[in-house]
């Protein structure tokens, strides 16, 4: 059994929708980042950087085994799984780094145009522009990768895990799907997958209210320490 520390943000999508295609057993655990829970002693033990997702698998190899990082932990359910990720190295290496490329450059950048649209506390133009436009370009990399291809690295992979939630909120990030042809055919290809619905109907992101803002935004190593009960360094 795995346990998944999960809230249905981008992030928190990937996991149940690798394990839905993979088959493999596990439950939720949620954690409300709304309410503060990312910051509790045990959370913080499996997840040392207050975010999720993070697993345990309960029937890893030697024991209990914690994993955190959405990406470590796509990786290591496919590699537990020996599903959706190749092991001919051109194969695996093309997923890895369409994998990395979505962790450094696609959610990221698509966060902080999420943040400058919808979140922020005062309109800065400079941010928004400077967000929406990475973005528009992220999306160009990626419609220009899937003009040959059927997925982003070929054959269905973690990659496409990885990418696709952050394709779910386009609009928020000031991007019209029918402006990316080829992103737009992938995007409806992946919807319709069973397992893609099934990890869906586990929740949908929910919109941060005032008090969610304490927990969400302005964090620094002083108030972690003090919302988590741990002494400052």
């Amino acid at each position: 059994m795995i346990d998944v520390y999960f809230y249905p943000s981008p992030n928190g999508l990937k996991i149940p929708i690798m394990l839905e295609e993979c088959g493999l057993p596990y439950r939720i655990v949620e954690v409300n980042i709304l309410r503060g829970e990312q910051f509790a002693r045990e959370f913080l033990r499996i997840s040392p950087n207050n975010r999720i997702p993070a697993i345990v698998d309960l029937d890893a190899p030697g024991g209990p085994l914690s994993v955190f990082e959405s990406g470590a932990i796509l990786q290591y359910l496919a590699e537990k799984s020996g599903q959706l990720l190749p092991q001919e190295v051109h194969g695996r290496f093309e997923v890895l780094q369409w994998l990395c490329w979505q962790i450094a450059g696609l959610g990221p950048m698509a966060g902080q145009a999420h943040h400058f649209r919808a979140f922020a506390s005062e309109v800065v133009p400079y941010g928004i522009k400077r967000y929406t436009d990475e973005v528009n370009r992220l999306y160009g990399v990626l419609d220009h990768r899937l003009a040959d291809r059927p997925f982003v690295a070929g054959g269905y992979s973690i990659a496409d895990i990885a990418c696709w939630p952050w394709i779910v909120s386009h609009e928020r990030q000031g991007q019209p799907l029918e402006a990316f042809p080829n992103v737009q055919r992938w995007f409806e290809t992946v919807r319709a997958r069973p397992a893609v619905r099934r990890a869906y109907e586990i929740g949908h992101e929910r919109m941060a209210d005032a008090e969610a803002y304490r927990y969400l935004y302005g964090q620094t190593a002083g108030s972690v320490a003090e919302r988590s009960g741990w002494p400052a360094r």
